[in-house]
C-alpha cells in the first residue's frame, strides 16, 4: 500500500508547485498576504511529500501509456535525496521571502516565478527522459533568468542577460546531444538508452553527445571554465533568488543531471572520471582564490560556490564508494549552509543598505541572529569540526588518499584553508569590526527573516551530528550512492 501512494504521489511533485504558480497569478496578484501563504504552504506540503517518500522509489507512467510512448516519472534514493534539498531550501526561502520582498513592487510575480522554479526543479529530479528532463530543465532556467533580473535594475538586467545569452549556449549543446542520442539509440527513455549503450558500446557520435552533456551541465553547475554567469546572477538576484540558485538550483539542473547521466545512462569509465576530477579540482581551486579578493559580500559568495561545487564534482569523479559518498554529502551540505549564508548577506543589505565589506561593521550587536547563524555557515563553509563542512570535506580527502591521488588531496586541504582566511574575513569585516557611525541603531531582523536564518543554522548543526552519531551514511546519502553505481533507477 505505501508503495503504491508513494507512487501515486510522484507526479504531484510537479503538478502542485505548477498549478500553485497559476493560481497565485490568477487569485493573488493583488493579494500579497494570499501569495505568500500559498507558496509556504506548497512547500511545505512538498516537503512533507519528501519525507513521506524516504526509502520509497517507483514508476509514475504518464497518462498510462507505457515506455516508448508515455513519460515516466523515476522515484528512487537519489532523487528523494534532491526532493527533500529542493523542497527544505526551498521552504525556508519561502519564510524568508515574506519580510524580504516587502520592499519589492508585485511581489505575486515573485511568488509564481519561485514555484515555477522549483516546478522545473522538480521535474529535472524525476524525468525519465531527455526530452522532458530537457523541458524541464529549461522552465527553471527561464524562472532563474526572470528572478535575477526581478529588481529591473541596470545591475540586474545586465546580469541577467548575460545569464540568458550563456544559458542559452549550453541548452543548445544540450539539445545538440538530446539529438544525437535520439539517432544513434532510436529512444529518449533514460533506461532504454542505457541498456542500448551496454549492448553495443559507446560509438562516436554517443561519445560526441556525452561531450556535449558535460558542457552543457557543467554550465548549469557553474564549474570552471563554464562559470561566467554566476558571479554577476548571485550579486545582482534578490537575497531569496541568489540562495536557491547557489543552495539549490546548481544542484539539480547541474550536478545531479551530469552524475545521472554519466553514472547510470553513458556508464562512466577512466577518462571521463579523470575529466570530472580535473573540472573539480579546477573550480575548486580557481573558485577559492577569486572569492579572497572579493569586497562584495555577495559576489564573495558566488566565487565560493563554485569552489565548493568543485568538491562535489572532485567527490564524484573519483567513482569510489567513499568519494561518492563524500561529494554526495558535500552537496546536501552546501545546499543548507550556502543558502544560509545568502540570506545572511540579504539581512545585511536589507538593514544596511550595503553588501561593500568595508563599509560594514560591528553588526554582531546590531543583528545578532545573523551573526550567530552567519558564524555557524562561516564554520561550516569553511571545514571547521565539528561543523558539517569539515565531515563531508574529509571524506573527499580520504577518498582522495585512498585512491591515491595524493594532489587531489593536499588540494582540497590547501583550498579549505583558503576558505576559512575568506570567511574570517567576512566575519571579522561585517561583525567583529568597529560599527560606523551610520549604522548604529539599525532594526534587528524581521522575524521571518530571522526564523529562515535559524532554520538553516539548525540544519546545519543537525547534520554536523549525523557522523558524531555513530551513523556512517548521514541521512539518505548511502542509499543515493548505491543508486549512482547500481545502474539506472537501480536496474
Amino acid at each position: 500500500m505505501m508503495a503504491i501512494d508513494v507512487q501515486t504521489l510522484i507526479p504531484l511533485f510537479v503538478a502542485i508547485p505548477l498549478g500553485m504558480s497559476l493560481l497565485v497569478q490568477l487569485v493573488a496578484r493583488r493579494r500579497h498576504a494570499v501569495a505568500e501563504a500559498l507558496t509556504t504552504a506548497t512547500l511545505l506540503v512538498l516537503t512533507l511529500m519528501s519525507g513521506i517518500s524516504v526509502g520509497q522509489c517507483g514508476i509514475y507512467h504518464l497518462g498510462g501509456w507505457p515506455t516508448p510512448v508515455g513519460i515516466d516519472m523515476r522515484l528512487d534514493a537519489l532523487a528523494t535525496l534532491l526532493l527533500l534539498v529542493v523542497s527544505v531550501v526551498g521552504l525556508a526561502v519561502s519564510l524568508y521571502s515574506i519580510d524580504y520582498m516587502r520592499r519589492f513592487t508585485a511581489r505575486s510575480h515573485f511568488y509564481s516565478l519561485f514555484l515555477l522554479m522549483v516546478t522545473g526543479m522538480n521535474g529535472v529530479i524525476l524525468a525519465g527522459d531527455l526530452f522532458n528532463l530537457y523541458v524541464f530543465l529549461e522552465v527553471a532556467a527561464i524562472a532563474s533568468y526572470s528572478l535575477v533580473a526581478f529588481g529591473c535594475a541596470h545591475e540586474e538586467l545586465e546580469a541577467s542577460f548575460k545569464y540568458i545569452v550563456l544559458g542559452s549556449l549550453s541548452s543548445a549543446l544540450i539539445l545538440t546531444g538530446v539529438a544525437l542520442v535520439y539517432g544513434m539509440t532510436g529512444t529518449l527513455n533514460l533506461a532504454h538508452i542505457a541498456s542500448r549503450i551496454a549492448e553495443t558500446g559507446m560509438s562516436m557520435p554517443l561519445l560526441l553527445a556525452f561531450g556535449l552533456f558535460i558542457c552543457g551541465f557543467a554550465f548549469k553547475a557553474a564549474l570552471v571554465p563554464f562559470h561566467a554567469w554566476l558571479p554577476d546572477a548571485h550579486p545582482s538576484a534578490p537575497a531569496p533568488v541568489s540562495a536557491m540558485l547557489s543552495g539549490v538550483l546548481i544542484k539539480a539542473i547541474g550536478v545531479y543531471v551530469l552524475a545521472r547521466l554519466a553514472f547510470n545512462v553513458f556508464g562512466i569509465g577512466a577518462n571521463e572520471l579523470s575529466l570530472l576530477r580535473w573540472l573539480g579540482l579546477l573550480s575548486m581551486v580557481a573558485g577559492g582564490l577569486l572569492a579572497v579578493g572579493q569586497q562584495d559580500i555577495k559576489r564573495l559568495f558566488a566565487y565560493s560556490s563554485i569552489s565548493q561545487v568543485g568538491f562535489m564534482v572532485l567527490g564524484l569523479g573519483l567513482g569510489t564508494p567513499l568519494g561518492l559518498i563524500g561529494g554526495l554529502y558535500h552537496l546536501v551540505n552546501h545546499a543548507l549552509f550556502k543558502p544560509l549564508l545568502f540570506l545572511n548577506a540579504g539581512a545585511i543589505e536589507y538593514a544596511t543598505g550595503s553588501r561593500d565589506l568595508q563599509q560594514l561593521g560591528g553588526l554582531n550587536r546590531e543583528l545578532p541572529v545573523t551573526a550567530a547563524t552567519s558564524l555557524v555557515g562561516s564554520m561550516s563553509i569553511a571545514g571547521i569540526p565539528p561543523f558539517n563542512g569539515f565531515w563531508s570535506k574529509l571524506i573527499i580527502v580520504l577518498a582522495c588518499i585512498e585512491s591515491g591521488f595524493y594532489g587531489f588531496a593536499t588540494a582540497a586541504v590547501l583550498v579549505s584553508i583558503v576558505t576559512l582566511a575568506y570567511q574570517l574575513k567576512v566575519q571579522r569585516m561585517a561583525f567583529f569590526a568597529a560599527l560606523p557611525d551610520a549604522l548604529k541603531g539599525l532594526r534587528r531582523e524581521p522575524p521571518m527573516m530571522a526564523l529562515a536564518m535559524i532554520l538553516l543554522a539548525l540544519g546545519c548543526i543537525a547534520l554536523s551530528f549525523a557522523i558524531l552519531t555513530g551513523l556512517r551514511d548521514p541521512w539518505l546519502i548511502g542509499a543515493a550512492q548505491q543508486t549512482l553505481t547500481a545502474g539506472i533507477f537501480g536496474g
